[in-house]
Parts: C-alpha cells; sequence; structure tokens
C-alpha cells in the first residue's frame, strides 16, 4: 500500500533521564498515534494507549539494549497495549456492512496526518495515503482479530518485512504470514467492491468544488442543491448511533427538516483524507453558531456517495473553536 519503512533506523540509543526520554519517545508520538488509531478506530482511545506505551517504555527502559532500535521498540509497546486494550473490551465485529455497525469508529483530522513525513531526522516516516486511514479501511480492520490486524498494519500499512513484524508480534515468521493472508483475505472479502473507483490521493478539485457547494447548500438552507450533488443512493450514518439512511427518497425530506432547525454555518476542514464540513448551528433566541457535527464526505463519480456525520466533541482536536460569531 505504501513505501516501506525500516523499522530499524536512527534512532540512539534511549536516555536514561526522564526529560531526555521524554523528548526521545515525542519524536514519535504522532505516528504512534496513527498507529494506535488504525488499530482501535478511535482518536480518543489511541491517545490513551499512546500515554500508556510511553508510561511502558518509561517503566522498561532499563531493558531497552540500544541494539534494537528505539523507535521498532516503541511501535512493539504500543502494538502490545493495543492488543491489551482489544482483549479487554472483547470488541470485534463479526461482520461490517455499514459504518453504524462501528460505534466507537471517530475522525481524524488532516492536518495531524501531515505531521507524518520523512525529515532529515526521522527518514523511515511514511507519508498517511487515504487507503490506509479512510473510514472503511479502517471500519472493515475491526473485524479481525486483533493479532490479524497487527499484522496487516505492520505489513501491507507500514511496509515491514515478516521477520521485524514477528518481533513486533513476538511471534514466529509463519505465524505471522499465516496471520496476514487470513487477514487480507478478510479484507477483501470486507471491503467495498467498488473501492478502487473511489476518488484517491490528494484532494481534487472536484472534491473541493463538491465540499463547497455542500456547504453552500446547507448554509443557505437549500435541500434541493443538496440533493443534486448526491447519488441516488446516497448513505448516511451517524456513529456512535446506530442509524442507518439510505436513498434519497428517504434521505431527502430529513434534509429538508435538518436545514430549518436553525441558521447555520459551516467551515471547509478535512478528516481521514476526506473532504469534511465542520457545522455550527444558532437556534433561535441563541447569540452565536455553536459546534454541532462532523459531515465526512465519500465522494464517488462526482456526488456525494456517502455521509459520516459525527458529534462535535473533536473540533478542539481539528483546530476549531467551540462557536463562531452570529
Amino acid at each position: 500500500m505504501t513505501a516501506a519503512i525500516q523499522p530499524a533506523a536512527g534512532d540512539e540509543s534511549a536516555a536514561t533521564d526522564e526529560r531526555s526520554f521524554a523528548e526521545l519517545t515525542q519524536r514519535h508520538r504522532r505516528e504512534l498515534h496513527v498507529h494506535c488509531y488504525r488499530m482501535l478506530a478511535s482518536f480518543e482511545e489511541a491517545e490513551d494507549a499512546v500515554q500508556e506505551t510511553f508510561l511502558r517504555a518509561w517503566r522498561s527502559r532499563e531493558g531497552f539494549d540500544g541494539g534494537t532500535l528505539f523507535r521498532a521498540w516503541l511501535y512493539r509497546i504500543a502494538t502490545n497495549v493495543c492488543l491489551d486494550l482489544l482483549r479487554g473490551r472483547s470488541r470485534r465485529l463479526s461482520h461490517f456492512r455499514t459504518l453504524a455497525e462501528v460505534p466507537w469508529l471517530q475522525p481524524y483530522p488532516d492536518q495531524l496526518l501531515d505531521e507524518i513525513a520523512p525529515t532529515e531526522d526521522e527518514p523511515d516516516s511514511v507519508v498517511v495515503e487515504r487507503e490506509t486511514i479512510e473510514l472503511a479501511f479502517l471500519a472493515a480492520m475491526q473485524v479481525l482479530p486483533p493479532r490479524q490486524r497487527a499484522a496487516l498494519i505492520a505489513r501491507d500499512v507500514l511496509g515491514w518485512p515478516a521477520s521485524e513484524t514477528a518481533t513486533l508480534l513476538e511471534t514466529s515468521v509463519a505465524a505471522t504470514n499465516s496471520a496476514l493472508q487470513r487477514a487480507r483475505a478478510t479484507m477483501s472479502e470486507r471491503l467495498p467492491a467498488k473501492r478502487s473507483e473511489w476518488s484517491a490521493g490528494s484532494p481534487s478539485d472536484e472534491e473541493r468544488d463538491l465540499l463547497a457547494r455542500f456547504i453552500d447548500a446547507h448554509e443557505r438552507y437549500d435541500a434541493p442543491a443538496a440533493i443534486a450533488i448526491s447519488a441516488q443512493d446516497l448513505r448516511i450514518t451517524m456513529p456512535p448511533y446506530p442509524y442507518l439512511f439510505e436513498g434519497i427518497d428517504v434521505i431527502g425530506p430529513l434534509l429538508d427538516g435538518a436545514l430549518r432547525e436553525g441558521e447555520w454555518r459551516l467551515l471547509a476542514t478535512w478528516a481521514n483524507r476526506m473532504p469534511t464540513a465542520a457545522s455550527y448551528l444558532r437556534k433561535e433566541g441563541d447569540t452565536e453558531f455553536r459546534a454541532f457535527k462532523f459531515d465526512v464526505l465519500r465522494i464517488e463519480h462526482g456526488k456525494v456517495a456517502e455521509i459520516t456525520t459525527f458529534g462535535p466533541e473533536l473540533f478542539r482536536v481539528f483546530g476549531l473553536p467551540a462557536t463562531v460569531p452570529g
């Protein structure tokens, strides 16, 4: 899926004093956070996992021999933290059809994904590509057993060789390859058949234009304009709620009613490498527009094919204000 990263690159021996150790671990915070996010599909749970990773790393620092590279050592700890969390919560999908079945799913802001890029100090960092972070990919992975999930991320997303992945999972190369084969087979069955036709790569002019038209239609309370840019089989889900709305005939009347709840102001942003609208609502009698929801759009064949709606809990993480003036 991406260019390979080599787990064995560039860190000096782990520092033993707390300040130096913290500085060393912070270099890897964002990529570890994304790794945990892929495992858990939750931004907030990934944050907790990274904190636990750093705590475990500090407590076991004397066991770090310096011969194993520090970055790979942190990845191994982070993976084990996630595996422990997944085992403790017994949270795994038996099947997957829509995002409504993944109530813990949360969006990830692109501006934070952009922090991960190869630099002189971190040459092995890998740019986060859409196919490895989009919502459908994350949701499909929730069907996988935790160790298969970890094997798939290490091999097909991070590009680690089988031997390093086996070390990461503390198992044999044969067991790692077997887990990977099963994970690939499951993902090929669970991911949407037309996924290859979805928009991919960098944001396109078409996506920017559709996002602007989506925002304009909502701010003008123009339901027909919003419907005009939507596919006939438009799907809307709203994690963590189990709501599923399908088809423009069903969604059209609901959209018209929603636009009449008050005055709307929308800001363009990007989540999971997908165009996203952050909505603010000013209800009757209020003086401010208050953070209300995110709408993450999937574009297919020049139309909005799917909208995944999330609550306002992560507006701060996206660098967005809680309110905007009236």
